[in-house]
């Protein structure tokens, strides 16, 4: 008698995401890709970047390489990004190989030259600050006399946190302004110089399909250009709130965006709302969603770029408020003060897993929830004042309790 041939079920193969990048958003998203059973590969230059001990694999090599991009695109099922700033060139280079990528390297080339991304937002009929090509130094000056007033002056390519801005005030500053930013060797353009009340932001996730869920508007507040507080939800009027919202599903449709998008905006004393600028990406002022809302960004990132259903948005708790966590000097990327901060009840910290700190770089962020911002607030600067980055006797400035207002 013949024995009963056992059927053995196919092995699992899952999805496999890659991630162009390795840093502290490439960990985020890699943590939310495995809650879904995806296997995770990254592109990186550095050997130990904070996404390295996460991911199932890490490629090193340059993600401005089309040679490196193609052997990513090879060993998984889709690509996406963790900033906007590698070579749109390379990314079409990849998608002619049949690679599936999503931010498209259509979108980056579009978002990741602040001028095109101003010039697609305006013809789309979308409220920006009046702006202009500046490619000489002369330029700049006719600029600030077109204008009338105070006027920012931008790297078109490459800059973050402040890096790549300067404010002129008077033509004497055109010249230092210039050279500060490289002119010549980096193309700049010129902004009009926004005295804004408030700064807030949108983060939202759209699908290939068109499909959009928008995350509850909030405010953030900047400490030397780098996002450093963002309170959800924004305290804002509904007509404000419903045009923040609106806009930014134009904004990212405009661009034809897939992922996750974060929409900064000026809020006038006027009452209008003006797009400060476009990310193509998770972002900074959506971490809160990993405890307060019903999907995090991170999550709806993977699901968007790999066209599964989208998850609510919806926020679950009254107010969260997020802290950036910088390092104070030079050092390795331990935290001092942890367990004073992980005593604070509500408040969520979140470690990057960074080798070294160094002034200003981002190392963590803490998100305390409440029943009003006020409470969020205090467990949130409370848990982010225990900790420091750098060095032992850090100096911990005092988290800021009031809004601040026309930043530069």
């Amino acid at each position: 008698m013949t024995p009963t041939a056992r059927i053995m079920p196919k092995p699992f193969r899952p999805v496999t995401l890659g991630i162009v990048g390795g840093g502290q958003l490439a960990r985020m998203i890699a943590q939310a890709a495995f809650r879904l059973g995806c296997d995770v590969i990254v592109l990186e230059k550095d050997r130990h970047s904070p996404a390295a001990n996460l991911a199932t694999r890490t490629i090193i090599g340059d993600w401005d390489d089309p040679d490196a991009l193609i052997d990513l695109g090879r060993r998984v099922d889709v690509v996406t990004l963790e900033n906007e700033f590698v070579s749109s060139e390379s990314l079409s280079a990849l998608e002619k190989t049949g690679c599936r990528l999503f931010p498209s390297a259509a979108c980056i080339r579009t978002v990741q030259d602040k001028l095109v991304q101003k010039k697609a937002l305006a013809a789309a009929g979308l409220p920006l600050p009046r702006f202009q090509d500046t490619p000489s130094p002369d330029d700049v000056a006719k600029t600030m006399e077109l204008f009338g007033g105070s006027i920012v002056l931008k790297k078109r390519r490459n800059g973050y946190d402040g890096k790549g801005n300067a404010t002129i005030d008077h033509p004497d500053q055109v010249a230092p302004a210039w050279d500060k930013l490289g002119g010549g060797a980096n193309e700049l353009f010129a902004e009009e110089f926004c005295p804004f009340e408030r700064e807030l932001a949108v983060m939202l996730a759209r699908g290939k399909n068109g499909d959009t869920v928008i995350y509850p508007v909030v405010e953030t507040i900047q400490r030397d250009h780098i996002c450093h507080v963002v309170t959800a939800p924004a305290e804002l009027d509904t007509k404000t709130r419903a045009r923040a919202e609106e806009t930014a599903r134009a904004a990212v449709d405009a661009v034809k965006g897939v992922g996750v998008f974060s929409v900064e905006f000026f809020l006038c004393s006027s009452g209008n709302l003006l797009i400060n600028e476009l990310a193509p990406r998770v972002h900074n002022s959506g971490h809160y969603t990993i405890e307060a809302c019903r999907t995090s960004q991170f999550e709806n990132h993977v699901r968007a770029v790999l066209g599964w259903p989208l998850g609510s948005a919806r926020q679950l708790v009254p107010a969260a408020v997020m802290i950036n966590l910088l390092g104070a000097g030079p050092g390795d990327g331990a935290p001092l003060g942890l367990k004073d901060a992980l005593a604070i009840d509500g408040a969520h910290v979140h470690v990057y897993g960074k080798s070294a700190s160094r002034p200003g770089r981002k190392m963590g962020h803490v998100t305390a929830v409440g029943s009003s911002a006020e409470e969020a607030t205090d467990r949130a600067r409370r848990a982010a004042e225990s900790i420091s980055f750098g060095r032992e006797e850090a100096v911990r400035e005092p988290i800021p309790s009031e809004k601040r207002r026309a930043s530069r």
